[in-house]
């Protein structure tokens, strides 16, 4: 590095560090997006990470049906495209027939239907409970989804001598008792008194899972959940198990072809393996964190363009300090110079001090929420060009309107 360079370094550093206030806030945009895009990205490559290992968890041979036709396919069978807001009006549309096809089908080991009750409020110990969510599901459910009971045990298949009987997630035994295992306690739902069971060891979710959070949930059985509904409760999903784990993406799409052929193609629902599950939610994930990081982005565009009006007025107030330095044989690269790293270290301390930020709210994020932010480094290097190069490409304007000054003139301005 020449000796013009540093000088021009130093010479940018001291301005900046001169008007700290007036730089911070052409900072800004830049602090603001650099911020917005590395912290999206970090949440949205944690929650894949949060989604794989829920899977993993739940099994890979989990096959799960849902209403609505939540992805296209292709001829040969593979997903070719995901309706983002498919399902959203289709929820109660599966029926206790298509479980009994399900668990009919060849090759299905076991089948669970999930139907939510909507029965107002929960009563337990004098306080009302309006959004925790009650399930009706068999006694296969543990086995389905691979998830064991912490304390107690499951309802059996059979609960015709105690139908009232419930098992918690671990969250809504929390929230309701204030207690890990309240066994034996009761609450109140549709005029009828329950017995906590169970409750379910700890679930590994995700903000984004398509399914709802067991975690907060109560379960009791299905065949309670549709007396107590008039056999209405709403069927949202169907879980299923194959028989042979190496075989299910054979097996479902033998449950596709069933449930295709009882309805002659008409009805719309979507059959999926835990790894399409995977594919899906990470399509939606990509999806939602490029719209919100293009949008994020445009703050970068505003700081930008905030940098170039800055350095504009710069030039303008210093052009008595132009004038000078041509007169004393500085040369229009040397001026233009000047005044382009002046712009560069302005955006460029901006984009460190956003990746600062955006790393202290990940860190954040990971002490005080469910969330955990993958932070992705490729994303932090680009943030740091892209810092970079919006500094170089806004600051040009005013570093070329500085050298082509004439220099008596320059002298002339006050």
């Amino acid at each position: 590095m020449s000796s013009v360079s540093r000088g021009n370094i130093k010479m940018a550093i001291a301005s900046v560090q001169s008007t700290k206030w007036r730089s911070l806030f052409t900072m800004l945009g830049i602090i603001i997006g650099v911020v917005s895009v590395v912290t999206v990205v970090s949440i949205g490559e944690g929650i894949k990470h949060q989604v794989s290992g829920q899977i993993n968890e739940l099994g890979r041979d989990l096959i799960t049906v849902r209403p609505g036709k939540l992805v296209n396919r292709g001829s040969a069978g593979g997903i070719s495209g995901v309706n983002v807001f498919a399902g959203a009006s289709s929820t109660g549309s599966l029926s206790q027939q298509d479980v009994a096809r399900v668990r009919g089908t060849k090759g299905v080991k076991l089948a669970v239907p999930l139907g939510l009750v909507n029965g107002g409020a929960l009563k337990a110990g004098g306080q009302s409970f309006n959004s925790v969510p009650v399930i009706g599901a068999t006694a296969d459910l543990p086995s389905v989804i691979n998830q064991s009971i912490s304390n107690g045990g499951f309802f059996a298949a059979d609960t015709s001598a105690q139908p009232y009987v419930a098992v918690l997630g671990a969250n809504a035994a929390q929230a309701i008792f204030h207690q890990s295992a309240p066994l034996g306690r009761t609450f109140q739902y549709m005029g009828q008194t329950f017995f906590v069971q169970g409750v379910f060891k700890q679930f590994d979710t995700n903000p984004l899972s398509l399914s709802t959070d067991f975690n907060t949930a109560i379960f009791i059985p299905f065949q309670t959940a549709q007396s107590l509904t008039n056999n209405n409760a709403q069927l949202y999903e169907i879980l299923a198990k194959p028989t042979d784990p190496q075989k299910t993406d054979a097996v479902a799409s033998s449950v596709t072809n069933t449930l295709e052929s009882a309805y002659q193609n008409q009805q719309q629902f979507t059959v999926l393996s835990q790894d399409e599950s995977l594919a899906v939610t990470n399509n939606i994930l990509d999806l939602l964190t490029r719209l919100i990081a293009g949008i994020a982005a445009i703050s970068l565009l505003v700081g930008g363009i905030g940098i170039m009006d800055v350095m504009l007025v710069s030039v303008t107030e210093r052009m008595h300090e132009i004038g000078i330095r041509k007169a004393l044989g500085a040369t229009n690269h040397q001026i233009l110079s000047q005044f382009l790293i002046e712009s560069t270290v302005l955006s460029l301390t901006g984009g460190l001090i956003g990746i600062v930020v955006s790393l202290l709210i990940d860190y954040g994020l990971r002490v005080f929420t469910s969330l955990t932010p993958a932070v992705n480094w490729q994303i932090v290097v680009i943030a740091t060009f892209v810092s970079l190069a919006v500094g170089i490409l806004f600051g040009s304007v005013p570093a070329l309107k500085a050298a082509r000054k004439d220099p008596i003139d320059a002298l002339r301005n006050e």
